[in-house]
C-alpha cells in the first residue's frame, strides 16, 4: 500500500466528554505503514496492513491494590484515500503488537462489546493500550503495531492514503458496588427511600426501581433534579460494571484535531470559534487551530460532545457512572467533592497561561470555580496534578480522573428523564451524519436519527462559574 503522507495527531475525555493532548505529555511518533498482506488476493476484503508507531506518556500506573486499576491510551486511526474525506479505520480484534519497551496489554474496543468480532459489522474501532504489570512512571513503547483491515474498509491495495493516529488518555474504573448520594445536603441527591440521609447502594447492573417505597432509589425533584420516574432499565449503564473514562476534559487541541478531520459541512456545524473566556480556537482557509491547546475546551454543547464521542468510537457517561468515577467503592463522605472530602480552594490566578506548564500560584488551590476575576475561563486540564501531590491537592477522583469537580461541567446522561433512561450505552461508530451530528441509537437528544437536541442530558460537577456546592459529587441541581 502506498502512502502519500502520514499526519501525526494526538488527543484524550468517552465515556466522559473530557481529555488532554499533553497533560501527561502523551506522544505518538514515527507513524508509518508496514507489513501489507495481500495473500487473500488482489483487492480482497481480507487484505490488511500494520499501522506502526511509538507511544509514550508520563505518570502512568497500574496497581493490583486499592483502587485496583490502571490508566490507558485509547488509540484509534483515521485515513483518507487521495484527497477524499477522512474515514474511521476498522481494526482487527487480534494481531496487534505492543512492540518493545514497557510491557503492554492491548485490548480491542469493538463497536458492540459483548458480541463476536466481525470485520465489517462489528469491527474494532480502537484499542486500549496499558501496562501489563504493576508499575508507575513513564509508559513508553516503540514499534507498536495495529492491524488495519483496509480491505474491509473498501480501500484497494495500491491506493494512496493518508493516516492519522489519535491517542486519548483514559482511566479504568473496575467492576464493583458503590454508593449514589452521600447522605448530605446536596440538591436532589440520590438516597434510599424514605431516609434522605441514607445513600443508595448499587450492587449490579440490574434494573433499579425508583419511588417512595422503602428501599427504593429516590431523590427530591427540586430545581432540575429530574422527573422522579422509573424504573432505570437494566440496559442503562449504572457504573457497577467496569468502564473506561477519559482522564481529562477534552482540550482545545483535541477539538481542533476533531474539526480538521471533518468535511466543511460537518465542521461548520461543530465549530466553536468565539474567542471568549480563554477559548482560542480560530479558523483560516478551512483549517482550525488554537493558541490554548492544553486548556479545556469550553462552549461545547451536548451535541458537540456527542459528536466528538461518536467520532472517537466512544460514548457519553451516565450520571451514575459519574458518581462511581468520583467516589469509587468508598463509603460516602457527606457533601464531598470528587477528591473525597469537603476541602476546596479556588484558583484565582494563572501563571504561564496557554503553556503546557500553565498553573496557578494560589496556595492550596485544587479546583476552578466561583467565577474568579483573574481566571475568566477554564484552565489547563490536569492543572493541579504534580508528581508529588495527594488526591486532594490534585483535585483527583478515587481512580485518578481529573477535574470531575470544577473547571467545566461534565455532561452526563440523566436518570431524571425518559430520554436519558432509554440510553443503552451503545458506542459511536467513528462516523458522523453528513450534516455533522452524532447519529447513535438511544443517545439523548436524538431527533429524526441525529443528536440535535439535549433532552435527557444533564450537568454534573460544576464549573468555573458555579459556586462550590455545585461541584459536590452528589449534587444534582442540574442533572
Amino acid at each position: 500500500m502506498k502512502k502519500l503522507t502520514i499526519t501525526l495527531c494526538t488527543a484524550l475525555a468517552m465515556l466522559l466528554f473530557a481529555g488532554s493532548v499533553a497533560a501527561n505529555n502523551i506522544n505518538l511518533t514515527n507513524i508509518r505503514l508496514s507489513g501489507q498482506n495481500t495473500t487473500a488476493g488482489a483487492n480482497n476484503a481480507a487484505n490488511y496492513t500494520l499501522v506502526q508507531f511509538d507511544l509514550s506518556w508520563e505518570n502512568s500506573w497500574r496497581t493490583s491494590s486499592e483502587p485496583n486499576n490502571w490508566d490507558a491510551a485509547w488509540v484509534f486511526v483515521k485515513y483518507r484515500v487521495g484527497s477524499g474525506d477522512w474515514q474511521h479505520a476498522w481494526l482487527n480484534d487480534i494481531g496487534h503488537s505492543g512492540g518493545t519497551g514497557t510491557g503492554a496489554t492491548i485490548d480491542a474496543g469493538l463497536l458492540t462489546p459483548g458480541i463476536a468480532f466481525h470485520t465489517t459489522t462489528n469491527p474494532t474501532l480502537g484499542v486500549f493500550i496499558y501496562r501489563s504489570a504493576n508499575g508507575t512512571g513513564t509508559f513508553s513503547i516503540s514499534d507498536a503495531q495495529l492491524r488495519w483491515n483496509y480491505g474491509a474498509n473498501g480501500v484497494t491495495d495500491n491506493a494512496t492514503v493518508d493516516v492519522q493516529v489519535f491517542a486519548i488518555e483514559m482511566v479504568y474504573v473496575p467492576q464493583g458496588d458503590f454508593y449514589a448520594g452521600s447522605g448530605g445536603a446536596e440538591t436532589s441527591a440520590f438516597y434510599t427511600s424514605p431516609i434522605t440521609t441514607n445513600p443508595y447502594q448499587i450492587t449490579s447492573e440490574g434494573a433499579i426501581t425508583v419511588g417512595t417505597t422503602s428501599g427504593n432509589l429516590y431523590y427530591a425533584s427540586s430545581d432540575s433534579g429530574g422527573d422522579q420516574g422509573g424504573p432505570i432499565p437494566a440496559d442503562f449503564p449504572k457504573g457497577y460494571a467496569g468502564f473506561y473514562c477519559q482522564k481529562y476534559e477534552i482540550t482545545q487541541q483535541q477539538y481542533v484535531d476533531f474539526l480538521n478531520t471533518l468535511t466543511s459541512t460537518q465542521a461548520n456545524v461543530r465549530q466553536i470559534v468565539y474567542g471568549l473566556f480563554r477559548n482560542a480556537i480560530t479558523v483560516s482557509s478551512g483549517v482550525y487551530s488554537t493558541n490554548n491547546p492544553y486548556v479545556a475546551c469550553n462552549w461545547m454543547s451536548w451535541m458537540d460532545g456527542a459528536a466528538y464521542a461518536d467520532w472517537a468510537g466512544l460514548r457519553p457517561m451516565t450520571e451514575l457512572e459519574y458518581e462511581k468515577a468520583c467516589r469509587g467503592t468508598k463509603i460516602p463522605v457527606l457533601n464531598e467533592y470528587a477528591w473525597g472530602n469537603t476541602t476546596v480552594t479556588a484558583a484565582n490566578n494563572i501563571t504561564n497561561p496557554g503553556a503546557n506548564s500553565e498553573t496557578t500560584i494560589t496556595s492550596n488551590a485544587n479546583a476552578v470555580y466561583g467565577n474568579q476575576t483573574n481566571v475568566q475561563g477554564p484552565m489547563r486540564v490536569g492543572v493541579f496534578a504534580k508528581s508529588s501531590t495527594t488526591r486532594e491537592q490534585a483535585g483527583a477522583s478515587y481512580y485518578g480522573i481529573m477535574e470531575l469537580s470544577g473547571n467545566l461541567v461534565e455532561r452526563a446522561v440523566t436518570v431524571g428523564h425518559l430520554d436519558g433512561r432509554s440510553f443503552t450505552g451503545i458506542h459511536g461508530n467513528g462516523a458522523l451524519s453528513t450534516k455533522g451530528h452524532a447519529d447513535v441509537s438511544t443517545w439523548p437528544g436524538l431527533y429524526e436519527g441525529e443528536v440535535t437536541e439535549a433532552t435527557g442530558a444533564g450537568f454534573r460537577g460544576g464549573d468555573l462559574y458555579f459556586g462550590a456546592t455545585n461541584m459536590r459529587t452528589s449534587d444534582r441541581s442540574l442533572a
